[in-house]
């Protein structure tokens, strides 16, 4: 191992002190592959002391809330695949709100999608949508005009009969739309979100659904971002993140007591 005795000092103090994982993980992003490496190490040694010791029976309040967290995470997630904002204004060469990186994962997102309507995966088109004089274009410029073929989704990606469209006017496909009753009517407690912009619209619904208690996954070939750093800061925000605990439970008891 090439880290020093002080960087290993320095790592194993992080790891005693109890900070998160994720919170430790984002703080070393920036980091070299040799620091990673002496961290994964220390915790592997950290495990193996922990192993030797004598078990230490817990406390009835910690033993129901591993019993707990176990059970949620034994049962298969109920997954919804979301596109979001593949629409012929974002992805036509040329046109003012052009994402260039979003025609890159058209042909992996048509993959995805073809495998969830093969494994029966309900499919939601999150479409951004404008009223002509609606005062947010005043800022963005016009685009995704209600009725216009630049609102209309990009061809190679068209929905198909059975996936549903839930129309939304700013960066949260949550807000003044309809998502949360159509997830609501699917009965599914993990999204995975697919689409541009990374930084934009699915930072902003991956935040939303989190504190809904939704598990979020975004797959890193079928999300565009503006450029390449951006859409790692913004999944790195999101693998930050954990669904609020008290929604994920309630959903979680939900979803368990529809039928499959």
């Amino acid at each position: 191992m090439s880290a020093t005795d002080e960087t290993l000092a320095d790592l194993l103090s992080v790891v005693v002190s109890g900070r998160p994982d994720p919170l430790v993980d984002v703080g070393l992003a920036g980091a070299g592959a040799e620091i990673h490496e002496a961290m994964r190490e220390v915790r592997e040694a950290l495990a193996a002391v922990a192993l030797a010791e004598a078990p230490v029976a817990p406390t009835l309040a910690l033993r129901r809330r591993i019993l707990e967290s176990v059970a949620s995470r034994r049962a298969p997630p109920r997954r919804a695949l979301l596109v979001v904002d593949m629409q012929n204004d974002h992805l036509t060469p040329g046109r003012p709100l052009e994402v260039p990186r979003a025609r890159d994962i058209v042909s992996a997102l048509a993959q995805r999608l073809d495998a969830a309507r093969r494994d029966k995966t309900p499919v939601v088109y999150v479409v951004d949508e404008h009223e002509p004089g609606d005062s947010d274009l005043d800022v963005w410029g016009a685009h995704n005009i209600k009725g216009s073929e630049g609102a209309g989704v990009w061809p190679p990606l068209a929905p198909k009969p059975g996936d549903h469209i839930v129309a939304k006017p700013t960066y949260s496909a949550f807000t003044r739309s309809s998502l949360a009753d159509v997830l609501g009517a699917l009965k599914v407690d993990t999204l995975v979100l697919t689409g541009c912009l990374t930084e934009l619209g699915l930072l902003a619904t991956a935040t939303d659904a989190l504190q809904r208690g939704f598990a979020v996954e975004v797959p890193s070939e079928t999300q565009a971002g503006a450029t390449a750093q951006s859409e790692q800061m913004a999944l790195g925000i999101v693998g930050l993140l954990a669904p609020y605990g008290p929604a994920r439970r309630d959903l979680l008891a939900a979803v368990s007591a529809a039928p499959l």
